[in-house]
C-alpha cells in the first residue's frame, strides 16, 4: 500500500489585527502571516520516523502574498494556484493514505477531496476543530482558512472548489468539538446544511455516541482533520484560535484511535500549528552578526 506524508501549507495565514492584537502582539504582520509555513516544517520533523514505504511530499507556498481581497477571499489567486500545485503533486504520487502537516485549515481540502474521489465517496469526514469552518464568500470574514471545510463539501468559490476532484455529502461530515461559532448564522447553516455536530460535553458524558455516528455515516473509510486549536489552552497552545473549554490532548488522540478503529483512516491532517517561540527565535538570529 502506498503513503504519501505531505507538508502542506495551501494559504497563508490572513494577517489579521484581531488576533496580532490579542494573542501575538510581538510578531509583526508578515510574521504572523507566513509563521504557519515554519509550523508545517516543524510538526512533519517532529512526527516519528516515515518508513521506507513513505513518500514525503512538500507543497511549495509563496511568501509573497499582497492580502489582497478578491472576490471576497484574501488572495484567492494565490490559494488557487497552490492548491492545483498541491492536487497536481498527489495524482502524480497516486498515494492511497495521507498525513498532512500544515499550515491552516484548508490544507485538508486537497487531500480530503482527492482520497474522497479515490475511495468513490465511501469517505466520512471528521472534523475536529473549536471552529466549524463554514463560512462562505460574502460572509463578514474572508479568509479562507475559515471555509476549509465548506470547500470540502463543494461549497464557496469557483475557482478553488471547482478544482477539486469531490465534494463530501454533509450526511457524511461529523463536526467534533466545536466551541466558537463566531456568528449566529454559522450555527444556522450548519442545521441548514444538516452537519452533524458532537460537542466536549457530548463526548465526555457519552462517549460511546462517536461511534454510534460513525455507525449511522455507514462509511467504510474516513479522513481526520485535527486542529490544534481543538485543544483547552489551559494545556497548551499551539494554534492561533484559543477559546476556553477544549479538549484535552489525550481526549483527541482517543477520538482519532476510536475513529482508526471503526473505519478504515485514510486521511490525516495536523493544522494551525503556529510555532510562536520559533518564529521569535528566528527574528533574534536573524539580526546576529556572522548568520546575516
Amino acid at each position: 500500500m502506498r503513503h504519501a506524508t505531505t507538508a502542506v501549507a495551501t494559504a497563508l495565514f490572513p494577517a489579521n489585527s484581531f488576533y496580532k492584537d490579542q494573542f501575538f502582539p510581538e510578531l509583526s504582520e508578515q510574521e504572523l502571516a507566513t509563521g504557519y509555513a515554519l509550523g508545517a516544517h516543524l510538526s512533519a520533523f517532529l512526527a516519528p520516523a516515515a518508513g521506507a514505504e513513505v513518500k514525503e511530499i512538500t507543497v511549495p507556498v509563496s511568501m509573497s502574498c499582497k492580502r489582497e481581497v478578491q472576490d471576497n477571499i484574501i488572495d484567492r489567486d494565490v490559494i488557487a494556484s497552490q492548491s492545483a500545485k498541491a492536487l497536481s503533486l498527489l495524482q502524480a504520487a497516486d498515494p492511497d493514505k495521507i498525513v498532512t502537516f500544515g499550515g491552516e485549515c484548508s490544507v485538508s481540502v486537497v487531500p480530503f477531496t482527492y482520497l474522497n474521489h479515490k475511495y468513490g465517496g465511501d469517505v466520512a469526514l471528521i472534523w475536529i476543530d473549536a471552529h466549524p469552518d463554514i463560512t462562505l464568500p460574502g460572509d463578514a470574514y474572508d479568509g479562507y482558512h475559515a471555509m476549509a471545510c465548506a470547500a470540502c463539501l463543494g461549497l464557496g468559490d469557483r475557482k478553488i472548489v471547482g478544482q477539486m476532484p469531490s465534494a463530501f455529502s454533509a450526511a457524511h461530515t461529523l463536526l467534533v468539538g466545536v466551541r466558537d461559532w463566531e456568528r449566529d448564522e454559522i450555527k444556522e447553516r450548519q442545521k441548514q446544511l444538516g452537519i452533524a455536530n458532537l460537542t466536549t460535553e457530548q463526548l465526555r458524558e457519552k462517549p460511546e455516541l462517536l461511534e454510534q455516528m460513525l455507525k449511522e455515516m455507514g462509511c467504510s473509510h474516513a479522513v481526520v482533520h485535527f486542529d490544534l486549536d481543538v485543544l483547552d489552552p489551559a494545556e497548551v497552545c499551539l494554534a492561533v484560535g484559543r477559546p476556553e473549554n477544549g479538549l484535552r490532548s489525550s481526549e483527541v488522540v482517543d477520538i482519532i484511535n476510536t475513529v482508526c478503529q471503526h473505519t478504515n483512516l485514510v486521511g490525516l491532517t495536523v493544522a494551525e500549528h503556529l510555532p510562536q517561540v520559533e518564529i521569535i527565535l528566528h527574528r533574534i538570529l536573524s539580526r546576529l552578526p556572522l548568520l546575516q
